[in-house]
């Protein structure tokens, strides 16, 4: 998939030095369930990626720069329901590429995929509520805030609570 400025490769093994470098920082991993210290602890997460793609329940791509080649962050879609057409989106970007537009600029093409080929009709973002940057970035793409679920997780021994966002295929298509 490829943009004006951007280009999408799914992701696979020999992008684990990647993966790493995004989710070893404490900064953007914050808000999330993963984080991984080593490379080889890595290993978790690129065969997670696998079991999606295996299983047919997801699918996750590296963004690109198309002048430089070099990687900026990674998205996709996980939980994919089939039954329900509707899977959850997740995204990051490594810390010097925030606050550029790329996501803007990039979902837009990952929407046509998940409405068309996969053949959604809605694409669900759970967002930690102190996430501020994350849920900024699901408005302006258009995604609409749903609620929010109150104390449902516990992270390093904390309650915390997650919002519900989505966007549905007649958000997009009419």
């Amino acid at each position: 998939m490829k943009t004006e400025k951007y280009y999408l490769k799914e992701i696979e093994q020999k992008d684990i030095q990647n993966i790493f470098s995004g989710l070893s920082d404490p900064e953007i991993t914050q808000f999330y369930d993963v984080h991984f210290p080593t490379l080889e602890a890595t290993q978790e997460q690129m065969d997670w990626y696998q079991n999606l793609k295996t299983t047919g329940t997801g699918i996750w791509w590296g963004i690109y720069g198309k002048d430089d080649q070099k990687f900026r962050g990674a998205c996709g879609f996980n939980g994919l329901e089939k039954e329900h057409c509707k899977a959850e989106i997740g995204m990051w970007l490594l810390k010097e590429f925030w606050g550029q537009g790329i996501l803007k600029e990039v979902m837009p093409k990952v929407f046509d995929l998940g409405f068309g080929e996969l053949g959604l009709n809605r694409i669900e973002g759970y967002v930690v509520t102190d996430n501020r940057k994350c849920k900024s970035a699901l408005e302006k793409v258009n995604f609409k805030y749903e609620g929010t679920m109150r104390e449902c997780e516990i992270k390093d021994g904390k309650k915390i609570s997650v919002d519900i966002y989505s966007i549905l295929k007649k958000d997009i298509i009419g």
